[in-house]
Parts: C-alpha cells; sequence; structure tokens
C-alpha cells in the first residue's frame, strides 16, 4: 500500500488526535506524526470511518500544534521483526530494542496483532513443567500449554516471584525451553532487577525480555504484551520450542486500556473500565496453548495486581473466567515471612490432574496434593477454634494439625526466592511434614503409598 500524508489535524485529546477528510485507511494501520521540527512519532488508528480517522500516538501529543502537524499513514499495521536472534535481547513496548547491541537479523516481520488459537486445533495440555517452587509443583502444577495467572496485591513481592519463576522454569524432557518476559509500566529500579536476574540466571541463551517503564507513555503498554506473544510465537511454532510468557503487570495494561477509552470518550463499564475489556483479555490469554501438529509450545503466567486484595474487581474477576485457574498471593503469610507467600487454599490449578501422577511425574504425586491440601484445609479450621477457647484447650489431635500447619507453612511454602526444589524434594518433603499426623488421619492416601513413602 502506499503512504498518504496530511497536514494539519482537526482536534488533539490527550494522547489522541482526530485526522478528517482521510480516504482509504485502515483499522490498526501504523501513523507516523511530525510536529513542525520535523520529529517523529509513532502512533496507531483506532477508529476509520469514511471521512476521518483516529490516532493514538504512543509517545503523547505533547508540543503537538494541529495546523503544522503532518500525519503520515504508512498502510501496514504495528509489526515486530522476528528471528533467532531475539534470543538475549532486550525491547521496549513497542518492539525496537533497547540493549544498545548491534541489531539482530530479521527473518520475517509479523504483525502484533495475531490471533486467538482456533479450538478445534488445540492440543490439550498433559505435560509438566517444573517451576522448582514447592507449593506450585506440589500442590497447583503448572501445565505446558496452560494460563495460570498469579493474583497479588499492592506491596507483595510479586516480582521475585516472577523472576524466581523466569530463571528455576524447565521441562523434565530436557527440550528446548526459553522464557519471554513482558514487563508493563515497571519503575526503573525493577528494570534493573528483572534484567539482572534474567541475564545471570536463565543465560542470554534462553530469554526475550520486553520492558515498558512507567515514565513512558502508557499507551505503549497496549503494545507491550501482543509484541511478546508475537515473540513467543514465532519461537513455538516456526522454531519449535517450548515457550513460557510471563507478564507483569496486566493491572497496569488494564489502567491503559481504559485511560485510552476515556480519552475516546466510550461509555464506561465496570470501575471505569471499557466494555470489551473481556473480550481484549481474551485476545491475549487465548494466544497461548498447543497446536496439532505443531513441536512447540506457549505457557503464559499472567501476573495482575489486585487493587485493595479484592479478588472481585473485574481486572481478576474477567481474567479467571479465561484462565485455566489463578496462584494468589497472601497478606499474612508475607507478614509472617513466608516468601513465597502462596494461599494454597484459594489457589487452583485446573489441568493440574491431566499433567502429574503415573508415566507423568511420580505415582503419589496426585494423592498427596490432595492429602497435602485436605490437612491445611483442616488447619484453618483448628486455628479458628483455637482463637476463641484457646489452644491450651485443644485436644492432642487437634495440636498435631497446629504443629502440621506450622510446619507446612515454613518449610513446605516458604522455601525463599532463592532456593530451587526438584519435583522429587517436593514430593518427599510433603510426605516428611505428614509424620506429624497420626497415620489414621491420612485418607487421601493409600496404604501402599503409605508404606512406601513414609
Amino acid at each position: 500500500m502506499s503512504v498518504k500524508e496530511y497536514t494539519g489535524v482537526e482536534r488533539i485529546n490527550g494522547p489522541l488526535l482526530v485526522v478528517s477528510g482521510t480516504k482509504d485507511i485502515g483499522f490498526g494501520e501504523i501513523v507516523e506524526v511530525l510536529d513542525r521540527n520535523s520529529e517523529k512519532r509513532l502512533g496507531q488508528v483506532l477508529i476509520a470511518d469514511m471521512n476521518f480517522v483516529l490516532v493514538q500516538v504512543f509517545e503523547g501529543t505533547k508540543n503537538l500544534d494541529s495546523p503544522a502537524t503532518k500525519v503520515r499513514f504508512i498502510g501496514k499495521s504495528v509489526q515486530f521483526a522476528v528471528g533467532k536472534g531475539i534470543l538475549g535481547r532486550i525491547f521496549d513496548g513497542l518492539g525496537r530494542l533497547r540493549d544498545n547491541l548491534p541489531p539482530y537479523l530479521a527473518e520475517d516481520f509479523l504483525s502484533v496483532n495475531g490471533l486467538p488459537i482456533n479450538p478445534i486445533k488445540r492440543q490439550y495440555p498433559e505435560d509438566f513443567i517444573q517451576t522448582g517452587i514447592s507449593s506450585i509443583d506440589g500442590l497447583n502444577t503448572l501445565i505446558r500449554g496452560q494460563k495460570l495467572p498469579i493474583f497479588s496485591g499492592a506491596g507483595l513481592p510479586s516480582h521475585r516471584l516472577a523472576a524466581q519463576i523466569a530463571t528455576q522454569s524447565r521441562l523434565l524432557g530436557g527440550e528446548d525451553f526459553v522464557v519471554v518476559f513482558a514487563a508493563m509500566g515497571v519503575k526503573n529500579d525493577l528494570a534493573e532487577f528483572f534484567v539482572e536476574k534474567l541475564s545471570q540466571t536463565s543465560g542470554s541463551s534462553r530469554s526475550v525480555f520486553f520492558l515498558n517503564l512507567a515514565n513512558e507513555p502508557a499507551i505503549e503498554r497496549i503494545i507491550t504484551p501482543r509484541c511478546a506473544l508475537t515473540a513467543a510465537e514465532y519461537l513455538a511454532y516456526t522454531l519449535g520450542m517450548h515457550v513460557l510468557v510471563i507478564m507483569i503487570d496486566m493491572t497496569s495494561y488494564c489502567e491503559a486500556l481504559r485511560e485510552t477509552a476515556i480519552a475516546k470518550e466510550e461509555v464506561p463499564s465496570q470501575k471505569g473500565y471499557p466494555g470489551y475489556l473481556y473480550s481484549d483479555l481474551a485476545s491475549l490469554y487465548e494466544r497461548t496453548g498447543r497446536i496439532k501438529g505443531r513441536s512447540g509450545s506457549i505457557t503464559q503466567i499472567a501476573i495482575l495486581t489486585m487493587p485493595n486484595d479484592d479478588i472481585s474487581h473485574p481486572v481478576p474477576d474477567l481474567t479467571g473466567y479465561i484462565t485455566e485457574g489463578q496462584i494468589v498471593l497472601d497478606r499474612r503469610l508475607y507478614g509472617l515471612g513466608i516468601n513465597p507467600p502462596i494461599n494454597v487454599l484459594p489457589s487452583l490449578s485446573r489441568l493440574m490432574k491431566d499433567g502429574i501422577g503415573k508415566d507423568k511425574t511420580r505415582e503419589d504425586h496426585v494423592n498427596l496434593s490432595s492429602q497435602l491440601y485436605a490437612a491445611y484445609a483442616k488447619v484453618h479450621e483448628i486455628r479458628a477454634l483455637a482463637a476463641i477457647i484457646g489452644e491450651e484447650d485443644l485436644s492432642s489431635l487437634d495440636r498435631s494439625y497446629i504443629e502440621f500447619g506450622n510446619r507446612f507453612e515454613k518449610e513446605f511454602i516458604g522455601q525463599g526466592f532463592d532456593v530451587e526444589r526438584k519435583l522429587e524434594e517436593t514430593l518427599n518433603l510433603g510426605w516428611s511434614i505428614l509424620r506429624i499426623l497420626p497415620r489414621s488421619e491420612l485418607t487421601r492416601v493409600t496404604e501402599e503409598e503409605i508404606e512406601r513413602y513414609l
């Protein structure tokens, strides 16, 4: 398509500008906006009508004046240059290199507006991914091709958990496994933390990093996860790799989406978010999975902050509808110094049982996880009772559950951010803590498993 250039804009509103008198402009086209000094900014077409277009400017519209502004329509959508050279590189929110290293050889240019996987072509996720974190591997297992978000709260160390998962995750079979990390709206010190962790532990050969800083235009955050998923799709479905996509913080992404919707004067929905928030999130989450006939796969962990720890907030609420479970961080555990502070009771991995057990991980994995969950749930009931009558009036059985709960939180959940546990170590630790309880209380495991592992 030919390049079309127009001089003068009809209206400027926040990050948006309206250009009238246009013809044959397509939705999603890339736009170059030039100010009176010919300095260029990138934008994208949000609305394309018969006689006007609405453009969002990624770098903002500061110092633009309507008569002198030039708008150049390129005739193509936002694209990301893919190739084997993207491994080990750091990109900005728009997919441009920001690591000050020489450019890589681009093998293709792909539109970042990819499509969800066709349900008919999906292959059911059934393979275990080891994160090295006991509360995930043992009780809320991550499966290759799964969408498993992490629900955090303000001040909780979700960034450290994200880095731990990125650096420790691996497939037991030893296949090619890479991490695509997208950070949206993060501060400079947090960005440096992520870069350091990924470069030191993961190695440059198995990570791709997309970084949008908090002081950069919020509009870029709408493109950042799409660039990351485009890179992941190339690595998975073209090069045949197994890719783990980690995106933090999806709440920042949704805030940018709300900001754009308000500037477009759209009718707001719950808490000011646009009414299409659900479908927009689904367009990202559903680009995850396995495709029949393709050797690669994409697994996604989206990390979000729940405002006021409210799990019914639109962002976590809609995310939970789309994804296959959630990992929930707990403020009480964090206050006790237990890290990572994962509350296993409200956490859930809906695909867990399809990827663990005999011929997949270890034959006792399913029953052991069920027994640990049931015992820990009973601990919470007994703690509530002890708060009323006092712990000294509890029965000996109840006190054994209290002891179990304390050890389970301190040793099993609270392994720390710098400790990596193999699955075998996680399962053996679970059996070791179960020894505190009388044998008659172990109703979720078989006698053969008790004899062999306890």
